[in-house]
């Protein structure tokens, strides 16, 4: 998977766009044909997809741990089901982030493991087993929409207001990561967040096809620490500029910013550097979650980088509050529906 995606991809459709448009076709038809297929393994528990059209992020992660505090809220057992990607542990394997590093098991899995048993597996089908055999009564899958060789019994994708879905076009040409036609066709809601237009296009073809909208914001959490200062904000997220809009928006003065590719493995020097125009220029250095579990663990110039500055903490909020426990509910019914199909025989639905 791409982790740093071109700029062109987030730009009106140029030159370098139409140039790699023949390898987009070959891209788009095995993916739309990996989307489109039937026959894929089920588990006997609700599975709850989280997903986004594109490479780079939407605000998966945030959604899945709102979802999760729902379940919870509901008396339900949730687990999370992530690739890991970024880590480099192959098999199986419950996040542990006592005993785990972001380099074995990926950021957003040490994130996830915060609020719920999680579970990194490069095979969606194994990952999700080992969910059922530890208890959780409902899955909740991170990513995974266009490639999970899993039943779903319900899958949201999320899109970013601002970002939209870029040029429209797929993979190498543009962001998306299959035909949109397809993924609209196979995904169960629509989650447009924040209140820019870049995604209403996508929001009224979404709305042809019948597919209900939520709408939800990313709030952060005030820090008087920030609020008022000069800040150096660095991030090695997919979009670093929703970062840094964030930290404005919490009343921090941006003096420095410092951008790295998605999900980015910092070098002692990169962090010695980051550390060192701080001190020489008074600022307060911030930073996002993703970031800050990538250092934990680390010592040298990362834990002391670690030490001293700020994580701003964000909360994806529904405008509709009972919108996360509405979403349990229909993948609740759509997995005893098909469970039920299942032992008649009929196979999934």
């Amino acid at each position: 998977m791409v982790s740093e995606a071109p700029s062109f991809w987030w730009t009106r459709t140029n030159w370098r766009a139409y140039g790699l448009w023949p390898l987009s076709v070959v891209y788009g038809r095995i993916a739309g044909r990996r989307m489109a297929r039937t026959q894929r393994p089920s588990v006997p528990v609700p599975v709850l997809c989280v997903g986004n059209f594109t490479v780079g992020g939407a605000g998966k992660t945030p959604t899945a741990i709102a979802i999760a505090r729902a379940a919870k809220a509901k008396g339900l057992t949730p687990g999370f089901l992530s690739r890991g990607y970024g880590g480099k542990l192959s098999v199986t394997t419950v996040v542990d982030p006592q005993r785990h590093g972001a380099d074995a098991v990926g950021d957003e899995p040490l994130i996830l493991a915060r609020e719920a048993l999680t579970v990194i597996s490069r095979k969606r089908f194994e990952g999700a087993q080992k969910l059922v055999a530890e208890g959780c009564d409902l899955i909740i899958m991170d990513d995974g929409f266009q490639s999970a060789r899993l039943v779903l019994d319900f899958a949201l994708v999320v899109i970013d207001s601002v970002r939209g879905v870029g040029n429209g076009h797929v993979i190498p040409s543009g962001p998306l990561r299959a035909p949109l036609s397809e993924q609209i066709r196979q995904m169960s809601a629509l989650m447009k967040v924040g209140n820019g237009t870049g995604a209403d296009t996508v929001v009224r073809r979404a709305a042809r096809a019948g597919k209900p909208l939520r709408m939800a914001s990313l709030v952060p959490r005030p820090d008087p620490e920030i609020a008022g200062k000069r800040v150096l904000a660095f991030a090695g997220i997919a979009d670093p500029q929703k970062f840094y809009r964030t930290v404005v928006s919490i009343g921090g003065e941006i003096a420095v910013e410092r951008s790295f590719p998605d999900h980015h493995a910092f070098t002692d020097e990169e962090l010695a550097d980051l550390l060192r125009e701080a001190e020489e220029k008074n600022l307060v250095i911030v930073t996002t979650s993703k970031d800050a579990v990538r250092l934990a663990g680390r010592p040298g110039a990362a834990k002391t980088l670690l030490d001293r500055l700020r994580v701003v903490e964000v909360d994806m909020v529904f405008d509709d509050p009972h919108a996360p426990g509405q979403m349990i509910e229909d993948a609740i019914a759509h997995c005893r529906k098909r469970v039920l199909r299942e032992k008649r025989g009929s196979g999934p639905v």
